[in-house]
């Protein structure tokens, strides 16, 4: 997780980060802490180890780390033939412009964990766009525009085009790494919803269940996507979707499955997801959806369990140093 100390609305890049005139938000730095922590010390109640990335002042996109790349594979692979060099790699993303100075800051904590990096050449933003779900890896992508305002008719006579984060040519890459699983690639319609992520969250016992708002998927997509899940999908509604319901991220604990999801989501939303065997928790993170358009998942670089990373000393150490427990310990 990325220290919220500089959280602000810099680039504005989505259309949750600006008001109706266009304007840039303004965050309360007071309650996007508290929410900050409130969610950091509920996911370590619940098993989790967080590790910190240091904050920095031009850099507010930190607080958003699901957009630093991926790692793959995202399961505990099975043991390595011999001869082969198949091991965890982390593959980190090409962030749109107004967040590019951040790549550097994570490819350096990623490697300070002990795990190799990978670059990739195409427009792509990480574990937001490209994620498990059952025996799929879903990609999804969108049309890259240059972010601008155009003129309309109607008030204000203006309006941000922002365009998506994810181009599809970035598929021919993600393929040759995840050649051993299949990838359902999905195109995006909404800007609102700009990242997969924002509209897809697959959860459960090997995150067979998918959790999906269709209508920010293009037709073609939705059919795609209700084929390959059936009755392991969870349609959601657009009020539950409008709050980001789907940006939620799960934690397996002693022999439970847990999902935090942003408070607000409707009770028939929390009773579908119970049903599935997994059990809700609700957290406030609406400072940094109505202000910064991310929420639970958007907050969280996944990095699997925490006996899959490197225990070289030098790597060890520095997780010391990073734990959220060292570092707020009062």
């Amino acid at each position: 997780m990325g220290n919220p100390a500089y959280f602000s609305v810099r680039g504005a890049a989505n259309p949750h980060t600006r008001t109706a005139l266009g304007l840039k938000k303004r965050v309360d730095p007071e309650l996007a802490r508290w929410q900050w922590h409130s969610m950091a010390r509920g996911l370590i109640s619940h098993g989790c180890e967080v590790l910190v990335i240091d904050p920095q002042p031009e850099l507010t996109g930190l607080v958003y780390p699901a957009n630093a790349g991926f790692l793959y594979p995202p399961e505990t692979p099975p043991p390595k033939p011999e001869g082969s060099d198949r091991s965890k790699l982390f593959y980190l993303a090409n962030l749109l412009p107004t967040r590019a100075g951040e790549r550097p800051v994570y490819q350096r904590f990623i490697r300070s964990l002990g795990l190799e990096t990978r670059d990739l050449e195409a427009r792509f933003e990480g574990e937001a766009d490209f994620f498990a779900a059952g025996r799929h890896m879903i990609f999804t992508y969108g049309r890259i525009e240059r972010q601008r305002f155009v003129p309309r008719f109607g008030i204000p006579p203006w309006k941000r085009i922002y365009g998506f984060r994810s181009e599809a040519r970035a598929l021919t890459e993600l393929e040759r790494i995840a050649s051993d699983r299949p990838i359902l690639a999905l195109e995006l319609r909404l800007e609102a919803y700009y990242h997969g992520d924002t509209l897809l969250c697959s959860f459960g016992p090997e995150r067979k269940f998918l959790m999906a708002y269709m209508e920010g998927l293009t037709a073609e997509s939705r059919s795609r996507l209700s084929r390959a899940f059936g009755g392991d999908l969870v349609e959601l509604s657009a009020s539950d979707a409008a709050l980001y319901a789907a940006n939620s991220f799960q934690a397996d604990f002693e022999g439970r499955v847990y999902l935090f999801m942003p408070e607000g989501v409707s009770q028939s939303l929390i009773e579908a997801v119970r049903e599935r065997g997994v059990e809700p928790i609700t957290t406030d993170v609406s400072e940094f959806l109505a202000k910064g358009g991310g929420s639970v998942k958007c907050m969280i670089l996944d990095l699997g369990q925490t006996a899959e990373l490197p225990n070289d000393p030098a790597a060890v150490a520095f997780r010391s140093e990073r734990n959220y427990l060292k570092l707020f310990a009062n």
